[in-house]
């Protein structure tokens, strides 16, 4: 199956690290021209650079922090001045917390994570909708099965990844009329340094985590990078024309191992 996104704009936020990086070489790799946003400039140009090297065309890097109203309208406004376009847009862009139960809970961990896992997505869509409608793009939301698998520890991360996946659903039904479709993946389980960077564990604390991880995993494994951002491309194609509204989960089938699922998300929040 061919994917060709040559003379296509897309743009990927938390492009500077793990599914983001992912999904912005694979576009690269398509012919894909890119706005890349990220907080770490560092990381960033790095992966700018790196998705230069694929096809010769190089990305827009944006430093912004998508928490902030001023960095969502930077992001909308650099992106739309640079390339006057826009095709695909893919909200990646998140934070997660480990948590306590709920009384125990600092409410600046749960407006943290509604800022930018929601606040911001909703934000950035809403400014770069007229733009999308425009080029009859579409949208991807990047969730988690934490938005289902009930899981202590995981109470404004879930909340918020659930918010996701119904802005999804509103967003493609108010969209679908003017051509432009929504979706969105939801990965399991990982490889990344997001659950190192929440939870400071060292590499051989976490590569032994994933070794249990993976024995509780139906299909055996956990997911990469390279598995969500493969899936991204798949729904922002034309191959998948007239899919919108959906959550299509990448996840080795993990949320139906029910008792399993919900003690590997707590753990990998808490781990």
């Amino acid at each position: 199956m061919d994917y060709d996104f040559s003379n296509k704009v897309v743009l990927v936020t938390g492009a500077s690290v793990g599914i983001g990086e992912s999904t912005a070489l694979l576009f690269a790799k398509l012919g894909a021209k890119l706005s890349l946003v990220g907080r770490n400039e560092a990381n960033l140009r790095a992966v700018a650079a790196e998705c230069e090297k694929q096809k010769g065309v190089k990305p827009l890097a944006i430093f912004a922090d998508l928490g902030t109203d001023e960095g969502i309208h930077k992001t909308a406004k650099e992106t739309l001045e640079h390339f006057k376009r826009l095709d695909v847009l893919v909200n990646n862009a998140a934070i997660g917390a480990r948590t306590s139960i709920l009384h125990e809970t600092d409410m600046k961990i749960f407006d943290d994570v509604f800022r930018i896992d929601v606040r911001g997505v909703y934000l950035l869509t809403k400014l770069l909708v007229p733009a999308l409608i425009e080029a009859k793009g579409n949208i991807i939301n990047i969730s988690s099965i934490s938005a289902t698998v009930v899981a202590v520890g995981s109470l404004p991360y879930g909340m918020a990844k659930a918010a996701l996946d119904h802005f999804t659903r509103l967003v493609s039904l108010e969209l679908a009329p003017k051509g432009v479709r929504v979706n969105s993946v939801s990965p399991g389980i990982t490889v990344s340094n997001f659950v190192k960077r929440i939870t400071g564990s060292t590499d051989e604390q976490y590569k032994s985590w994933l070794g249990e991880v993976s024995k509780q995993i139906p299909l055996g494994e956990p997911c990469v990078g390279d598995d969500i951002a493969r899936m991204v491309v798949h729904i922002a194609s034309e191959h998948s024309r007239l899919v919108t509204g959906t959550v299509v989960e990448v996840d080795g089938a993990l949320r139906f191992n029910t008792a399993s699922s919900s003690h590997l998300v707590s753990q990998q929040i808490k781990h």
